[in-house]
């Protein structure tokens, strides 16, 4: 009686009691759990048959002899599998793997044998589930990389696809084709690709390639896709449309240039130049309200599509009326004439995929007439005269997952500048932005995510051309698509300051396309807040605007057709964008 640890009549317990006890339990129950798994495996002798007829392939015996025992356990449940997956019968299969799965969590090969039960049901994206579960238990499975790499290339996933091909030294490459009938110079094309035959496809050797093809300003669609050989190796093909001249057709050039007609803008484009993409972009605004010349030219440095110049004159004439909105009752907080006159000099490099950057400089000129003082606009910002500004930009992709079709990058971005005023004043501009897209559905565009966070903040007195602007206009890339830029054709209907917080989202949905016009709609979430240490400046409190965009693309030109809804005030917006 003591042993067992039972009270006396006064309640108290020998010492002894509780460890004898405990110990009593825990036998007792280790003999109940050897008598279950003694239950549910096979016994020896049995599963020893079944483990022959696996090696000798013979699989409607074994699936009988599995069917024949009381009870299967994990691993004649993983041979009863295997042999009625050779059978065709999958469902049976797949409760099989899912029972010996359950036994033995740890155990990669049910999660492996799981995929290929799905990808036989064409269930590709299960299939994808099973075996990066298969991975995570064993990382270094040469046959369910070699498996789900297979599964992504056949779903027009090759960045995904080389991540797993990669960990078993695969696709090896036997030759690069170039779409014929692309202008380019071959060896240019042929520089900005980081890969060669006889080689190896890395994947950071992709992304390094799809950058500095992107980066010759060309091709506004382009891709890369494996072709397979029957010796297991891969070719390479490049395809792409490619931008030519004033236009590939006399439709496409009328359309890309007079794309801003209904704005009283027209877009001059000269794009590659002899096969040496060397381009020429330019800008011609009539607007009395707010003239503007503007005209780049870039091309790689030293036939090195690695790096790129661009040299550029941008020529301003705007009035400016600021007001606290674009539209009701909105007093007016200053005017001004605002004369600008620019050049500026900018070299890009991308290091690789992950890494690029800008330099650069810009000379400027600014005079200032018909000023109208107000509270929106303070003596500390009239600064006229020259500037020269430096500019340095560092982008980094830092989160990057091919298999969830998910990318971020980030960038910091700095402008350090001086201007001969009376008397001369400094300042530098800070700038941060981290962005992200992601499309949800394993393979196609058909929903596309994006969203980005920007911030900025500046030292030290700058002229009121170089404030911050959070609001819809199209000299203007800090868009709240709610809060309109002008009013009556005049630029500062939205909020200015020296520092600003932004937060933009929008999800693309496809609509309609044919390969000549395509529909997309997009709503949108956008989140900003501007300030300043001056009085009169800045939004001083957040602003959310949500609505929806339309975009069409017809002939490669993009026109975008806006609808937001200021959350605070309930306002109202309407635009329209060529891009």
């Amino acid at each position: 009686m003591e042993s067992c640890g039972l009270l006396d009549f006064a309640g108290r317990t020998p010492a002894r009691g509780p460890c004898l006890c405990s110990l009593t339990l825990l036998l007792f129950l280790g003999c109940a759990s050897s008598q279950d798994f003694a239950q549910i495996a096979a016994p020896p002798d049995r599963l020893a048959g079944i483990k022959k007829l696996f090696d000798e392939e013979r699989w409607e015996e074994l699936v009988k002899k599995a069917e024949s025992l009381p009870a299967r356990g994990a691993e004649a449940d993983y041979y009863y599998g295997f042999a009625l997956s050779r059978l065709g019968r999958w469902d049976e299969a797949r409760t099989a793997f899912l029972a010996g799965q359950r036994l033995r969590p740890r155990d990669e090969r049910f999660p492996i044998e799981l995929g290929g039960v799905s990808f036989k049901q064409k269930r590709y994206a299960e299939a994808a589930r099973w075996l990066e579960r298969g991975l995570r238990l064993a990382p270094n499975d040469a046959y369910a990389n070699d498996f789900l790499a297979t599964i992504y290339f056949l779903e027009d996933n090759l960045e995904a696809a080389l991540k797993y091909w990669n960990r078993v030294a695969k696709p090896r490459i036997e030759s690069v084709r170039v779409e014929p009938g692309l202008r380019v110079e071959p060896a240019l094309l042929d520089r900005a690709m980081a890969f060669a035959p006889a080689g190896t496809l890395r994947l950071s050797d992709l992304l390094t390639s799809q950058a500095r093809v992107g980066g010759l300003g060309i091709f506004p669609n382009y891709s890369f896709h494996l072709e397979a050989q029957d010796d297991g190796r891969f070719d390479v093909a490049f395809r792409a449309e490619e931008r030519n001249g004033w236009g590939n057709s006399k439709w496409e050039a009328l359309l890309a240039t007079f794309r801003g007609a209904f704005y009283q803008t027209i877009y001059p484009e000269y794009s590659n130049r002899g096969g040496s993409a060397t381009n020429l972009s330019s800008l011609a605004r009539w607007d009395a309200q707010k003239r503007r010349l503007l005209g780049r030219l870039s091309a790689p440095f030293e036939h090195n599509p690695q790096y790129r110049y661009e040299v550029g004159l941008d020529l301003r004439d705007e009035n400016w009326d600021l007001r606290a909105s674009f539209k009701g009752p909105a007093p007016l907080l200053g005017a001004l004439n605002l004369q600008r006159e620019a050049i500026h000099g900018v070299l890009t490099s991308w290091r690789s995929g992950a890494w690029s950057w800008r330099a650069g400089a810009e000379l400027s000129a600014r005079d200032y007439r018909n000023v109208v003082r107000g509270s929106a606009l303070p003596a500390q910002v009239l600064l006229s005269g020259t500037q020269l500004k430096q500019l340095v930009q560092l982008n980094h992709e830092w989160l990057r997952v091919p298999e969830r079709r998910f990318e971020s990058n980030a960038s910091i971005i700095s402008e350090a500048g001086a201007i001969w005023s009376a008397p001369t004043h400094s300042f530098e501009k800070l700038q941060g932005v981290v962005a992200a897209s992601w499309y949800p559905q394993m393979s196609g565009d058909d929903y596309a995510m994006r969203g980005q966070l920007r911030s900025g903040k500046t030292f030290g007195s700058v002229p009121f051309d170089e404030l911050f602007m959070l609001g819809m206009e199209r000299d203007n890339d800090l868009w709240m698509r709610a809060h309109v830029g002008t009013r009556d054709g005049r630029k500062g209907s939205a909020p200015l300051g020296r520092n600003y917080s932004l937060f933009n989202w929008e999800m693309d949905k496809n609509l309609y396309d044919n390969g000549f016009l395509s529909v997309k709609l997009s709503p949108f979430l956008d989140g900003g807040k501007s300030t300043d240490p001056l009085p009169g400046l800045g939004s001083r409190q957040w602003l959310w605007d949500a609505g929806v965009q339309a975009k069409f693309r017809l002939l490669g030109v993009g026109v975008t057709f806006i609808y937001g809804k200021d959350l605070r005030s309930g306002k109202n917006a309407f635009y329209g964008t060529a891009r």
